[in-house]
């Protein structure tokens, strides 16, 4: 892949406040008109990350480009081409939806009529035209967070960077934001997402970044990193406490690592290759053994479960 087809290419960015390394020689490289997941503890350095490459912050050493411009020698060619959600609500709560974005169209130097036509665009676009003239105080979390969404399409920027868009949505809102991502990127926009919702990444990123300590120390598709820890596995719920031991010797045949046993839930479970000829033995050797299973399945790891593996650490995070 050539360097014109990354949306975002950072390589060794370091970024010191006082006796903290927040960033010690960051590598990030995104391809233009995808969703990357740019994952990491709290004090891994990904919010740092989020304001160098929209030009908020400066790096102490290091590169990076967004949208083929370089964030400190380009900053204001960067700054025309993406847009930044936060954390945060960013509208105003007293105007109306419509009336937000026209405030925000004009605040981006559209002309009047020029503002009015593009936020009749964008609230058809995000599904807010019938709240049009509700004031963005009485939506639901959802609508408010489509409503910053459409408020930072406003110019159509081709990259889009998404701090935590959905912290504290509930899942029907947090779902709404998720299509409203999908169609953007379906239209040809860049997306980096940080999030502390692990589902989230797993369902909307091509490709994720895992950083700690300032540095990116895995990436891949999230299959790619779920594949780190063995594939597929085996679980086994029993009715009877007694059957544990039954239970793990005989999901142990068909093992191709350590078998897990928790005692609490009653659940045996191992790493397995060959998905249906495991679980196909596993069953057949507990019902010869007389085990009576309340639940059992394949199921892979999930981006939980990879991203503690990868993040473990013995020290307390900055």
């Amino acid at each position: 892949m050539t360097e014109q087809r990354f949306a975002v290419a950072a390589e060794g960015l370091r970024k010191r406040y006082g006796g903290t390394e927040a960033l010690a020689g960051l590598d990030l490289r995104v391809p233009a008109g995808t969703v990357h997941g740019l994952l990491g503890p709290n004090g891994a350095g990904k919010t740092t990350a989020v304001r160098i490459l929209t030009t908020l912050a400066r790096p102490d050493s290091g590169t990076a480009r967004v949208a083929g411009h370089d964030v400190v020698r380009e900053a204001v060619e960067v700054r025309r081409r993406i847009g930044l959600v936060g954390q945060h609500a960013a509208v105003d709560e007293v105007l109306g939806g419509r009336q937000n974005l026209v405030m925000f169209g004009r605040l981006h130097h559209l002309g009047a009529r020029r503002a009015r036509r593009r936020a009749d665009e964008l609230l058809e676009r995000f599904g807010l035209t019938d709240a049009a003239a509700k004031p963005a105080g009485q939506y639901s979390g959802g609508m408010r967070r489509r409503l910053d969404l459409a408020a930072s399409m406003i110019l159509a920027p081709p990259v889009l960077f998404l701090d935590e868009p959905t912290t504290g949505l509930d899942p029907r809102s947090r779902g709404e934001v998720w299509d409203s991502i999908r169609d953007l990127v379906e239209g040809g926009t860049t997306v980096l997402l940080t999030t502390q919702y692990l589902e989230e990444a797993d369902r909307l990123a091509s490709g994720v970044s895992v950083i700690d300590h300032g540095r990116v120390i895995a990436e891949g598709t999230p299959d790619e990193l779920k594949a780190r820890l063995g594939g597929d596995r085996v679980e086994v719920v029993v009715d009877d406490p007694a059957a544990l031991a039954s239970a793990a010797e005989i999901v142990a045949r068909v093992a191709t690592g350590e078998v897990d046993v928790d005692a609490e839930a009653l659940r045996v479970g191992a790493p397995v290759a060959g998905r249906a000829a495991a679980l196909t033995e596993a069953v057949r050797g507990l019902d010869e053994a007389g085990v009576a299973v309340a639940d059992i399945g394949l199921r892979r790891p999930t981006l939980d479960e990879v991203f503690l593996h990868l993040t473990e650490r013995k020290e307390v995070a900055l």
